[in-house]
Formats: structure tokens, C-alpha cells, sequence
């Protein structure tokens, strides 16, 4: 890899003084490059540039050469100079196979090849083609600026669904009926190892008892082909059956109800109880919370679950196949216009609200304050992982109405900061897991 000093081409290593400095010119040496100038850019003159008579000029990048690069744009422009740009950050914490591999690409560009493989490798055919290049990737989006791992792998887990996947097995299509019942593999193998059930076969009627018949009479018979004769019923040989007797009038008892004014319910003693719900307020390590919470909750949950959850791309309905795997519960991605059904499970986008309706809750194209809408003694709160520290003092206020609230803390919750200011004010706190178990007792009371 090493090129001999007279086809090695000089390098002038524009960086400050430190760890990065060093590791670039590690890396320059061990790729075959000939360091004819290494000067720190804030004190560099562009003339001592031109006379070190440089083809390829390496620069480590941080915000503190940024005016001095500027001061020696005029000299760094030049055709004949080819510039390679390093974060200094980087270069200082690469080591290890990560090192070789950008020596290798260092190299590639210093020599005016295109082998970037491992010693061994060169002549590999089997190897593809590459074009890496050393550096930082792009940076992300504002949003996952300084975010922890757990960020990014809830973000993994939500994009997932978007990737290609092998189609190794076809459903049935009856199991692809909206009423089919899906059944899993144990059950499957557990249904195969049964016996198949006999079928019993009922033993057979005794024979009707035959009227006495008149020797004299002679019937004729028709042939077995023809059905002209044939009769469901002989009207003539049967008697009809006296009608039962009606009572002349009703017991005492079912006159004076059937005089009495029957009315339905009225709907507006029933219409409070459709203004409850559950709210979960999550953000960063959320779906893994809202994951476990919704595994937690039996079938028959009496109230309608709200999952507000902000996902950077605004991916929820990947967000809805995710959470639709964990729990026996339907799970849907909410829609302006439509009413909450108790024992659904819905899934938030941004801009989206509730209100009152006639018949109880329904979602709005408006974000507003959910909390509002929710009838205090009959919902729930959950504050997760992530969940906005604004949210605190509403839902403790949320509380003071007769609102059950808790947060998640512990093991797996990566931002408590919500959930530990509620522990703190006295509301319960605990796992997902645990969380789930109380809210299924409090809504089933």
C-alpha cells in the first residue's frame, strides 16, 4: 500500500495540535503520503502554503478553523490542489478496523487507485464494487440531534415496515376472511396431534305406525318416475286441530303493565359514560412502553385508548401495524370525524383533536387540549417514557378532578423527567407492565 518517495504525492495537514492532528498523520504515513507541510491553519500564511508546492492538501475540520480556511480560500482554490476534508472530532476517536479501512480509502486517493479492500482481497470477484468515503455521515434531522440510542432504534423499529421482505409463505384465503379465525402455531400443532372427531351418525327413526286400511280400498301406484301424484300432505285424511283456548282477559298482574307507559332509557343519563377514555403520553423509548402497557390490557377493556406519540416523518401508521402485533385489542390510526368506541386502541397523528359530540367523543382536525374533552372520574392517564414535561402541571391539574394518573419509571424508561415529577406529587408510579395491571383494575370499577 506504501508508495515509494518519488511517486508519493506531497500532502500539506492543515489541523490544530491534538489528538486528531496526530491520528491524521498516523493515517497519512500508513497510506504511502508524503507530509511536506503540517501547520495549524489559524497560523498558516497562504505564500508558506504555495511554496511547500502541495498536489493534495488534508484539512481537519472544527468550528475553529472555519475563518482561517477562509483566509486561504484563495490558495486552497486552486485547480491544481486536491482537498481532502476530515472532521477533527472524528479522526480523533476512529481506531481499530474502522482506522485501517479509511487508510485504505486514504490511500486509494493518494495513489489513484480504486483498491479499497483488505490485504488478500484485491482480485476477489465475487467482492462489489464500492465508493465509501471517510467522513461523518449526513447529519440527521433536528430532531435526532444529541438523541439517545433508544431514539433511533424506536425509529428503526417503525420504518421497518417499509422494507421489502421475502414472501416465503401465503396465507390461506380463508384466513385472509375478515372473520377468519387466525390461529398460531402451537395451536395449530395441538389441534393436529387430535384424534379427528367421528361423526356420529343418530340411529334411525323407528317406523311410523301404519292406519288400519280397508282391504276393499285399492290405491293406485304410480310409477316411480312419475311425481304427478305425489302430495307433501293428504288434506283429505287428516282432521284439523282444535285452536288452544284464549284467555278472555289478562292476569291482574300483566293488565296493569300492559296499561303502563313503557319509554326507553334516556340517552342523556348514558351520554357522560362516552366521554371517557385513556390517554398515554409518550416520546423518546415511548413505543416500547406503549408497547408493553397495550400487551398488559385484557380483551374486554371498557374504555377507548388515545396513544399520543410524535414520531419524526410522521410514520403512525407503521406505528399502528407495530402496536396491533402486541395487544388483543383493535388498533387503529384516528380520523376527524370519528367516534371512539370503547376497547379500541388509537393511534394519534399530529393534528388531530377531540370534542364532545351527541353520542359521546369523536375525534377533530384540530389539535387541541385532549384533556379537556375526557370526563375526569371515567379516564385515565399514563405519562411514558419521553413524555412532555409541559404536560406535568395539566395532568396533575387532570388529577384534581377525579382523573387516575401514573407514570412509567424504572428499568427501560430512558426519559423519566414527566413521569418523576407525578411519583414526586404522590400519583402512582411503576413499569409498564405494572401500569397496565392498575389501569385494568381502575376502568373495570
Amino acid at each position: 500500500m506504501h508508495a515509494t518517495d518519488d511517486t508519493a504525492k506531497p500532502v500539506a495537514l492543515l489541523a490544530r495540535a491534538g489528538a486528531a492532528r496526530d491520528r491524521l498523520r498516523e493515517a497519512l504515513i500508513a497510506a504511502g503520503g508524503r507530509i511536506v507541510l503540517e501547520e495549524d491553519p489559524n497560523q498558516l500564511e497562504p505564500a508558506t502554503l504555495t511554496s511547500a508546492a502541495p498536489q493534495v492538501v488534508l484539512v481537519a475540520l472544527e468550528p475553529a478553523v472555519e475563518d482561517a480556511l477562509e483566509r486561504l480560500e484563495s490558495v486552497l482554490e486552486t485547480p491544481e490542489l486536491s482537498l481532502l476534508f476530515e472532521e477533527a472530532e472524528l479522526a480523533a476517536r476512529r481506531e481499530g478496523w474502522e482506522a485501517q479501512r479509511w487508510i485504505r480509502h486514504l490511500a486509494a486517493k493518494l495513489q489513484g487507485h480504486g483498491n479499497v479492500l483488505p490485504p488478500g482481497l484485491e482480485h476477489e470477484d465475487a467482492e462489489p464494487a464500492i465508493t465509501l468515503e471517510p467522513g461523518l455521515p449526513p447529519r440527521p434531522a433536528d430532531g435526532h440531534v444529541d438523541a439517545p440510542l433508544q431514539f433511533h432504534l424506536d425509529e428503526a423499529q417503525v420504518q421497518a415496515y417499509d422494507l421489502p421482505a421475502d414472501e416465503i409463505y401465503e396465507v390461506p384465503a380463508s384466513a385472509r376472511e375478515p372473520h377468519a379465525q387466525v390461529l398460531s402455531f402451537e395451536e395449530l400443532i395441538a389441534g393436529a396431534a387430535q384424534p379427528s372427531p367421528v361423526e356420529t351418525v343418530p340411529p334411525p327413526l323407528p317406523p311410523e305406525p301404519v292406519a288400519s286400511v280397508d282391504p276393499a280400498a285399492k290405491v293406485a301406484v304410480a310409477p316411480i318416475g312419475d311425481f304427478s301424484s305425489w302430495s307433501l300432505l293428504d288434506e283429505d285424511g287428516y282432521e284439523t286441530a282444535p285452536a288452544a283456548p284464549v284467555a278472555a282477559e289478562p292476569p291482574p298482574a300483566l293488565a296493569s303493565l300492559l296499561n303502563s307507559e313503557l319509554s326507553l332509557v334516556d340517552l342523556d343519563e348514558g351520554a357522560a359514560e362516552g366521554n371517557g377514555a385513556v390517554l398515554l403520553i409518550a416520546g423518546i423509548g415511548g413505543p416500547d412502553a406503549v408497547r408493553r402497557v397495550l400487551a398488559g390490557l385484557p380483551e374486554d377493556f371498557s374504555r377507548p385508548v388515545l396513544v399520543q406519540l410524535r414520531l419524526d416523518g410522521g410514520r403512525y401508521a407503521n406505528l399502528v401495524k407495530q402496536m396491533a402485533r402486541a395487544t388483543p385489542l383493535p388498533v387503529s390510526l384516528a380520523d376527524p370525524g370519528q367516534g371512539l368506541n370503547p376497547g379500541e386502541v388509537y393511534i394519534l397523528p399530529d393534528l388531530i383533536g377531540l370534542e364532545s359530540a351527541a353520542g359521546g367523543l369523536r375525534f377533530c382536525a384540530e389539535a387541541n387540549d385532549l384533556l379537556q374533552a375526557l370526563q375526569a372520574d371515567r379516564s385515565a392517564v399514563l405519562m411514558l417514557s419521553g413524555a412532555d414535561v409541559a404536560m406535568v402541571a395539566p395532568v396533575l391539574e387532570f388529577a384534581g378532578k377525579g382523573g387516575w394518573v401514573a407514570g412509567q419509571i424504572g428499568e427501560g424508561c430512558y426519559d423519566p423527567a414527566a413521569a418523576s415529577q407525578l411519583a414526586v406529587a404522590g400519583m402512582s408510579a411503576g413499569d409498564p407492565e405494572y401500569l397496565a395491571a392498575e389501569l385494568a383494575v381502575h376502568c373495570a370499577a
